[in-house]
């Protein structure tokens, strides 16, 4: 009977010796899994103070952009479009015609009397035909001769900007001799 009691009592510090050893393995485990959960929420915690520091950000940038939009607000004062079907640019070419270079002394003259603190963006514009890059670069050479013409009139050249749309935006359907003709043009915008 003492051997059947000492085997149960070896066999039962066994077994609490064995659940002491799987209580530590448990706690080591729920330590490492606190401790990652602990990082986690301090991590969500640095994304939650990013994100709104971003949130700020966009309506910094938002709140700009709405001011700028505000600011440029009645600041068109008028254009003069220059097409085709009312002056003739060669095929190809950039050269001003001489009822081109009438249209634009009147316009600057009506600069001269209107405001001289004007700013002009000289747009120059394509029909469809031929490439895009040829007609950027037509659409440029275009805008700059009509901007040399205005500087050797008086305009100062830090109060003009060209720039070139090529085929873009089209006022008519480029499929007609009419269509492509009023497509074929040069917008001088006044800004004040």
């Amino acid at each position: 009977m003492w051997k059947t009691t000492a085997v149960g009592l070896v066999m039962l510090a066994g077994l609490a010796v064995t659940g002491c050893a799987t209580e530590d393995y448990v706690n080591q485990h729920v330590a490492t899994v606190q401790t990652q959960v602990t990082d986690l929420a301090g991590h969500q915690k640095d994304q939650d103070t990013h994100l709104g520091q971003l949130d700020q950000t966009t309506q910094d940038a938002l709140s700009r952009a709405d001011a700028a939009g505000k600011l440029a607000e009645g600041k068109f004062v008028y254009s003069m479009v220059m097409s085709d079907d009312s002056a003739h640019f060669p095929i190809n070419g950039s050269t001003l015609s001489a009822d081109e270079t009438a249209r634009l002394t009147d316009f600057v003259n009506r600069l001269k009397s209107d405001n001289k603190n004007v700013y002009l963006e000289i747009q120059g514009y394509t029909d469809a035909t031929g490439s895009t890059a040829g007609n950027l670069r037509l659409g440029q050479d275009r805008a700059e001769a009509v901007r040399r013409f205005l500087s050797e009139q008086g305009v100062a050249l830090n109060r003009m900007s060209t720039i070139s749309y090529g085929e873009d935006h089209p006022v008519a359907p480029n499929n007609t001799h009419a269509g492509r003709a009023q497509n074929r043009r040069v917008v001088v915008v006044v800004l004040d």
